[in-house]
């Protein structure tokens, strides 16, 4: 059971830094009034996305085997407000924040780690249910960053894996320009 934990940890690791590595690769596109756009007055922009990404993951992965995972320091609802002060720099420096606490915590659990009992919000979860629940809810916020980005660039866009109309080149080699996709090890 040791070694599939061990290689579940791994692919956990290796589908987080991948969903990380797609949204910076959405972000980089887009310019500073593009990341902070939202389309609609009920929508998020870009930058909101990420805070609320940053402000769950330090929540969530701090002290993630000894506390609950919803930090009485954290205040939810202004993860979804950005000022007019905000800075895109600022912005980014709280997703590399929390990506950081996400993978030094990561890379501190061990398999024996897998089944053990945390909370989040006082439910009582095993640390993979934890850690799937991390999972789908980036890569959910992950595919809307990258869905406003590609609407925001429109036909400026660069995609993120197989251009249109060239899946059948793929399949025979790697064309140049054609992307391996971001979840490469």
């Amino acid at each position: 059971m040791s070694e599939i934990a061990s290689h579940y940890l791994d692919e956990i690791r290796r589908q987080l830094r991948g969903h990380k590595r797609m949204a910076e690769s959405a972000m980089t596109q887009l310019d500073d009034k593009e990341f902070f756009a939202t389309i609609d007055p009920e929508s998020n922009s870009v930058a909101i996305l990420a805070k609320h990404i940053a402000g769950n993951a330090r929540s969530r992965f701090t002290d993630f085997l000894s506390t609950d995972g919803e930090k009485p320091d954290r205040f939810r609802d202004r993860e979804f407000e950005i000022s007019a002060n905000t800075s895109r720099e600022e912005v980014m420096r709280w997703w590399e924040e929390g990506w950081s606490i996400v993978f030094s915590t990561l890379d501190s659990l061990k398999p024996e780690d897998v089944s053990r009992t945390i909370r989040i919000r006082q439910e009582p979860l095993t640390v993979m249910q934890a850690l799937n629940r991390a999972l789908g809810h980036y890569a959910q916020h992950v595919g809307q960053i990258v869905l406003l980005a590609k609407h925001l660039r429109s036909s400026q866009w660069r995609t993120l894996s197989i251009p249109r109309g060239k899946s059948e080149e793929y399949k025979v080699g790697n064309p140049k320009g054609v992307s391996q996709g971001t979840y490469k090890t």
